[in-house]
């Protein structure tokens, strides 16, 4: 069906009206803008395996955060080029990032960051599994189907990224934070909902959960960036205060 789809907007008549030059060309120009000027410039100071070494305490963080950045923009800058490109020719290509450092949850972050990939790991990997679980019989818990359901999706998105045990480690520790954020969301949903009556706590709340998420995520970026998990632990020492 979509390949129909996608082959009747080639065939339209109207493909390259000025309306999508403008359109795509337009997106097109902020893709770039994102890959070659800001990801590409703030990569001259992110994280890396040489600087990772030499740097220690604030300056460490900084280059954490600069890190993550270069990789939202970089990323996103690639899939806005995409998606220009498929205006240009009338295809309609999925959004893939959605202002995924300001989501104040773990959830909201992977719902909103890489979107096709996630998507396609939550349809062929995590439902699949969980509904076979829930299907077993005797039946497992909730919690060991949450863990394996979340454990298994981000170790396979891990593998998806390179097979080294840096990357099977930032799987490990998405899929860890995934299920810590489901049980305790489970546990205190009520609580949260009764905020709705309370906007200064609920705001204060949110900020306090999207600093949490970004630290969380930024903090994984190091087994994403760093080529060996010696490297890696060495940086959580010292981002931590160790020598």
């Amino acid at each position: 069906e979509r390949f129909q789809e996608d082959h009747r907007a080639l065939s339209d008549a109207a493909i390259f009206a000025p309306p999508r030059w403008v359109e795509g060309g337009g997106r097109i120009a902020v893709g770039l803008m994102k890959k070659f000027v800001i990801a590409d410039s703030i990569a001259l100071f992110a994280l890396n395996g040489v600087n990772a070494e030499q740097a220690e305490g604030l300056a460490l963080w900084l280059l954490l955060y600069a890190y993550a950045f270069r990789l939202f923009f970089d990323f996103s800058g690639y899939s806005d080029i995409a998606i220009g490109i498929g205006i240009l020719f009338g295809i309609k290509l999925p959004e893939n990032f959605d202002r995924p450092y300001l989501k104040n949850n773990l959830q909201g972050f992977w719902q909103s960051w890489h979107i096709t990939l996630s998507n396609w790991a939550r349809f062929y990997i995590y439902s699949p599994l969980t509904r076979a679980l829930l299907r077993r019989k005797p039946r497992p818990s909730n919690q060991i189907i949450q863990f394996a359901g979340h454990m298994s999706t981000m170790l396979v998105i891990g593998l998806w990224h390179g097979v080294t045990w840096t990357f099977i480690i930032w799987g490990v520790w998405h899929g860890l934070g995934l299920f810590i954020h489901k049980m305790w969301s489970d546990r205190t949903r009520r609580w949260y909902n009764g905020l709705k009556d309370k906007p200064t706590q609920k705001r204060l709340w949110h900020g306090a959960g999207v600093v949490l998420t970004f630290h969380f995520v930024a903090l994984g970026w190091v087994w994403f960036a760093l080529p060996d998990a010696q490297t890696a632990l060495s940086v959580f020492v010292k981002l931590f205060g160790g020598a």
